[in-house]
């Protein structure tokens, strides 16, 4: 169930988290920061979030498979152990993702379809929803990469001469 052609799936799928993840939040800082960029991404920064929050479990789910077949090690622990982390940091970006569209789309500027109170409120919602965006984007980045790197130690380590001359 979790291979694809004799390979494990966790092998595949985590390049397309590794991507997907700072990506959606990359179009976030966008969307925050340049209202440009945030009228040509629109729904894709959330739909890019939620691709992410549906990746990331699979590849879980298949890394403990995975690790089920490799054995045991404290580098192989300790990279499960930072998997975990990352799908509380996916559901935040996709909640905000998609929070920050809404907020843009329905609420913000002066034409919006819903009106909110003053500009006061409408100042602060947004400063709030930017400190939610750098938090988030920040937090899930980092999380990715400190992953990847016990990752690759778990799968690097010992296993090729450091000095081949």
């Amino acid at each position: 169930m979790y291979e694809i052609s004799g390979l494990p799936l966790h092998v595949l799928i985590v390049h397309f988290v590794v991507i997907v993840v700072p990506v959606a939040a990359l179009c976030m800082v966008l969307a925050a920061v340049w209202p440009a960029a945030r009228r040509r991404l629109g729904i894709v920064t959330p739909l890019i979030a939620l691709a992410a929050l549906v990746a990331v479990p699979i590849t879980t789910a298949a890394g403990e498979w995975l690790a089920a077949r490799v054995g045991h090690t404290e580098l192989i622990a300790a990279h499960q152990a930072l998997g975990y982390t990352l799908l509380p940091w996916a559901i935040a970006s996709f909640i905000v993702a998609l929070a920050q569209w809404v907020w843009f789309r329905f609420f913000h500027r002066d034409g919006a379809r819903f009106r909110v109170g003053s500009t006061a409120l409408r100042v602060a919602i947004t400063i709030a929803l930017t400190a939610a965006i750098a938090v988030t984007a920040v937090g899930s980045v980092v999380t990715v990469v400190r992953i990847g790197e016990s990752g690759a130690r778990a799968l690097w380590t010992g296993t090729f001469a450091e000095n081949p001359r």
